[in-house]
């Protein structure tokens, strides 16, 4: 009897060990820079996928049980510099705003004037939001924009009354043929306004700050089929008319970074272009010095990547978000993957259709419009060195960002980024030998070719006089070889004579 009670009070501790074990694990898991969820993985210069430690988990849940009413979907979302997320509901005709822990603080569907009245249009008739599909929160002037696709209007509201300040509807000068039925919105830091329009292949809707028209920006290219090219080139006009027209690709979403350049996807197959970073000029100028394009999943895992957003930071770190199977990557502002987590599943943290991202302080914040919810996710340990490493090598700050690689490394011997930025801050000391080796490490060939040509220089430079010595020695050998021998074949021939 007393072995059976000893027996069972052994198995009653082992259990409560083995229980506490576990969830020691969990917590571990997650603190280590790993998550159940969003295991990641980055491309080598091969462009084999290789594991990574995890950059984010997940942090908080924005869903149908933070509001009374609940979502009927969720469009798109933006956030303030204070922390607010603002998500765009479309079905009930609502902007939600949450503070950064995803704390409800205001609906937002009658907009009001600045004297606490409900806001009119001119034919008398309530102001009120019918179908916002886009918000940007514009910190510089402290304005929010709501891109209200069935009402074709941009509300612009304080940033925190909500009052309205005005209304921007179609402009009187706007020329082409796309309606004006904006989808998405975003500022830039000179207040110019970009729309994006839904199936529109004029480009992006670019307007003065007074709301008139300024000139369609930014046109994505097609790509060219060569079949119909050589058909085309060979056709009679009456034929000409009678084959289907090949129309520039539509964006499918856009923001701004801090220094006024417009970051723009789209997910049309037709595009020759998935990603753009577009100047003042309207041209793609985007970098992608990692030795692999910026088009998510490489084309050789059979998978094709569908990008419906993207987000940027103020120190050039830029995510986009794949419709494909639910991806985020994440980009240097050289355009090396820092790493590639998330995908679709039933699991608490995936997604079914994910709609919008966007970047909230070091966070990440996901929306999904079949789940009705929004996913706040934190950076892990590994995620903070992470981004913390480009912001400080994106500022300047050369030594602080060394050191942050290298904490890249002791997670990730193989993370060829943090080689890389280490090689970089020894090139631009003119450490040339130092930052070969770190750039063979990261296999970054080019750099690599960068720091050869300053070591090569260096070397001659500093052992210039070896080398002088050498050549004047080397000319004075020849020339004595040529008076020895022009002296030995004057003597023959005085022999001979």
């Amino acid at each position: 009897m007393k072995k059976q009670m000893l027996k069972r009070i052994a198995a009653a501790v082992l259990c409560c060990l083995v229980v506490f074990t576990s969830e020691a694990g969990v917590s571990a898991h997650a603190a280590d820079g790993n998550s159940y969820v969003y295991d990641g993985y980055v491309y080598d210069f091969w462009g084999e996928a290789q594991e990574c430690p995890a950059a984010f988990s997940l942090g908080g849940i924005i869903d149908s049980d933070s509001l009374a009413y609940g979502f009927g979907s969720i469009d798109d979302v933006c956030t303030s510099d204070d922390g607010r997320i603002f998500l765009a509901d479309k079905t009930n005709a609502r902007v939600n705003v949450f503070d950064e822990k995803g704390e409800f603080l205001k609906t937002i569907q009658t907009v009001y004037a600045g004297d606490k009245k409900i806001a009119l249009n001119e034919d008398g008739t309530q102001v009120k939001l019918a179908g916002p599909t886009g918000t940007y929160y514009h910190d510089k002037n402290d304005e929010l924009y709501i891109a209200d696709s069935t009402n074709k209007i941009v509300y612009v509201l304080d940033g925190q009354t909500y009052y309205l300040k005005r209304m921007i509807g179609q402009p009187d000068n706007l020329s082409g043929v796309t309606e004006y039925v904006p989808s998405k919105v975003t500022v830039d830091m000179a207040d110019r306004i970009y729309i994006v329009v839904q199936s529109s292949y004029e480009g992006i809707i670019e307007l003065n700050e007074d709301g008139s028209f300024s000139r369609y920006f930014g046109v994505n290219e097609p790509g060219v089929n060569l079949i119909e090219f050589f058909w085309k080139s060979i056709a009679t006009d009456t034929q000409k008319e009678k084959m289907g027209k090949i129309y520039a690709p539509a964006f499918t979403n856009v923001v701004t970074d801090s220094e006024g350049f417009v970051y723009a996807v789209t997910n049309d197959s037709a595009a020759v272009d998935s990603v753009f970073r577009l100047n003042s000029k309207g041209e793609n100028v985007l970098r992608e010095m990692g030795g692999i394009p910026v088009i998510g999943d490489l084309t050789s895992s059979g998978v094709t990547s569908s990008f419906i957003d993207v987000a940027v930071t103020d120190y050039g770190v830029y995510a986009v978000l794949d419709n494909t199977k639910g991806r985020i990557f994440l980009y240097d502002y050289d355009g090396q993957v820092l790493n590639v987590f998330g995908g679709y599943g039933k699991t608490k943290g995936q997604f079914s259709k994910p709609t919008s991202i966007a970047w909230n302080g070091y966070n990440l914040v996901v929306t999904d419009t079949d789940l009705r919810c929004a996913y706040i996710l934190n950076p892990t340990d590994f995620g903070q060195v992470m981004l913390r490493a480009s912001e400080e090598y994106y500022n300047g700050n050369w030594d602080a960002a060394t050191e942050l690689f290298r904490e890249c490394i002791r997670w990730n011997s193989n993370y060829e980024v943090a080689y890389v930025g280490i090689g970089k801050n020894h090139l631009m000391k003119d450490e040339y030998e130092d930052a070969m080796y770190y750039f063979k490490l990261g296999n970054a060939r080019t750099y690599y070719s960068d720091a050869y040509n300053g070591y090569r220089g260096e070397q001659i430079r500093d052992n210039f006089w070896i080398i002088a010595l050498l050549f004047v020695a080397g000319i004075s050998a020849l020339i004595l070889s040529e008076v020895r021998y022009h002296k030995k074949a004057g003597q023959k021939g005085g022999t001979d004579r």
